[in-house]
């Protein structure tokens, strides 16, 4: 009677794990994926915003340090301008924006001008993964709440004035 109940139960233990690894496993392993990848696109533009407004500190006029900023900025997450297929994106908007040198906020000593560089990608247009921009939308709101794109932020201060 041993016998006949063992070879009654034959695959059982290979449903229970199909059944634990579609349902449990697997969209664990898609939503660790996909948390990779936007953590990879926010150190990209992180890495874009810093590297662009490093070469806007090459001397040159107020059009070509803006010039040398978007160039940079576009080297360092060409992947993700590739994903959302944007071909060659301006630098003002999205998403890149260099600002043009200009008052620095307050505190900043007189003769000193910053240039800021922006760079952002929308989630919600391009996701990752289909359908994981609604699971991860508590992740790429701005502080207002909005939905909006990932985006960094880096700004150098320029003295005009020299040393």
């Amino acid at each position: 009677m041993f016998c006949r109940n063992r070879h009654g139960q034959r695959g059982v233990v290979a449903i229970e794990f199909a059944l634990v690894f579609l349902f449990g496993l697997l969209p664990l392993l898609l939503l660790t994926f996909s948390g990779l990848l936007i953590f990879a696109a926010k150190q990209s533009l992180t890495l874009a915003a810093a590297n662009g407004a490093r070469a806007a500190l090459h001397f040159g006029t107020n059009a070509q340090r803006q010039a040398y900023a978007c160039v940079a900025a576009q080297n360092s997450m060409q992947w993700l301008i590739t994903y959302s297929g944007d071909a060659t994106p301006s630098c003002t908007g999205a998403p890149i924006d260099v600002t043009p040198p200009g008052p620095c906020p307050s505190g900043t000593p007189a003769g000193v001008q910053c240039v800021t560089v922006t760079t952002s990608f929308d989630y919600n247009d391009h996701p990752f993964l289909p359908g994981t921009a609604t699971i991860y939308d508590w992740f790429v709101k701005d502080s207002a709440g909005n939905k909006t794109a990932l985006s960094s932020t880096a700004t150098i201060q320029i003295d005009t004035q020299g040393s």
